[in-house]
């Protein structure tokens, strides 16, 4: 009975011609509202999917380093246990350290990361080499594949050039009392390839054989900086993770790929949480028409009201009618807003619609990704928007008197 008389004082006209155009002029705010939250959403979904697929390209799903220290041990025993642990799909052995790079006259500082033979096996720089060939090389010559940015810096070409660049790193204990060319050890890699992922490991990384690193930093056949560990498909990384850490003890850190860019992550949630809020509030103030509206229906259908009273209705039932009725048109501002703002996202979706400006983008559109969970959080929003905005014009409604008149 609620709802059909919510309907009914909804599509029947009215005495005054302004309350149907105020209804739906709030119906239009809360559906433009809708649609902007869903897009903006979905924007911040595709950016946040985008940024974690280049990280994942770069980053392991779980990291074991030292708890302490810069290097760890780990033992032919160990590793084998690591192997067999149930949801590790490969292991790469890396060792990492800043190094001063020279390929001419002017030196560059970069981040060496040695890896071995599995390492393609854990991560995908692979698939993103854009000139050249993925190739660390060996004992006989050992080459380097560096960040696109990095080989522009130190202008080397990795597909015409046969200079080699040199590389100095610290020794690992010196006197006092040496040179300064006694305290760095040095050799040379090939350039092979350049990897383009994104900026922050473009310009600082350059890939090389491990034994490259240990040899220049005297590290011995078992030491590292960290061990890198795929996970199998359909595998629960923090499942995984404390299987590695009750398996290795508390002298290891184990991190997932969200922990080890746990403060990006947080940024970007923070962000995507904060234009929320935003919209909401301006929501909110689109609600102030919906007041209006019902305000000037419960003048408008005080006969009814009373009639409704004098037949023994109660409080309660007034105050739901008006409230359903500004559900109906929270609703129906909702479903337009969720056609509006989903039809927009597919479009971007397939043909673009709207372009990043620039050409240092890997995509060349916004990018989108529409979650069931965002059509649920927003609908909540909506529905305690409009139940709060509906609850002062059902309340006077409600407490309106009973004045009958014989006529």
């Amino acid at each position: 009975m609620v709802w059909q008389f919510a309907s009914r004082y909804f599509r029947a006209k009215k005495s005054t011609n302004a309350i149907n155009i105020i209804a739906w002029v709030s119906v239009a705010a809360i559906a433009i509202g809708t649609g902007a939250l869903i897009v903006i959403l979905s924007v911040f979904n595709g950016f946040e999917g985008l940024v974690k697929s280049l990280y994942s390209s770069f980053y392991p799903a779980i990291r074991i380093a030292p708890a302490s220290g810069k290097t760890l041990l780990l033992t032919p025993e160990q590793l084998e246990a690591i192997r067999r642990t149930p949801g590790v799909a490969a292991y790469s052995e890396v060792v990492e350290e800043k190094a001063v790079l020279r390929y001419g006259d002017e030196p560059t500082i970069a981040v060496l990361k040695g890896v071995d033979s599995s390492y393609n096996r854990v991560t995908d720089v692979k698939s993103n080499i854009v000139r050249g060939r993925f190739d660390i090389g060996d004992d006989v010559a050992y080459r380097a594949v560096l960040g696109l940015e990095l080989e522009g810096a130190l202008g080397v070409d990795v597909v015409h050039s046969l200079v080699p660049v040199t590389v100095y790193v610290p020794r690992r204990s010196v006197n006092a009392f040496v040179t300064p060319e006694d305290a760095l050890n040095n050799g040379v890699l090939y350039p092979a390839g350049t990897f383009a992922i994104q900026q922050e490991f473009n310009s600082k990384y350059v890939i090389t054989h491990i034994d490259f690193l240990r040899r220049l930093l005297e590290l011995g056949p078992n030491e590292m900086s960290a061990l890198e560990v795929a996970a199998a498909p359909g595998v629960n990384q923090n499942e995984l993770k404390n299987r590695l850490q009750r398996q290795l003890g508390a002298t290891y850190k184990v991190q997932t790929r969200y922990e080890q860019n746990q403060s990006l992550y947080a940024i970007m949630q923070t962000e995507k949480w904060a234009v929320y809020v935003i919209l909401s509030f301006i929501m909110i103030i689109a609600a102030f028409n919906m007041i209006g509206s019902l305000y000037m229906l419960v003048i408008e259908k005080e006969k009814d009201i009373t009639i409704l009273k004098a037949m023994g209705a109660r409080k309660s039932l007034i105050m739901r009618i008006f409230l359903t009725e500004g559900l109906i048109i929270a609703g129906i501002g909702t479903l337009l807003g969720f056609v509006l703002g989903g039809g927009f996202c597919l479009l971007q979706q397939y043909f673009g619609i709207i372009k990043l400006e620039g050409t240092s983008f890997l995509v060349d559109a916004y990018p989108v990704s529409m979650h069931l969970a965002d059509f649920g959080l927003v609908l909540v929003t909506i529905v305690v928007i409009g139940l709060a905005a509906s609850w002062y014009p059902a309340r006077r409604a409600a407490v309106e008197a009973i004045s009958l008149k014989a006529t």
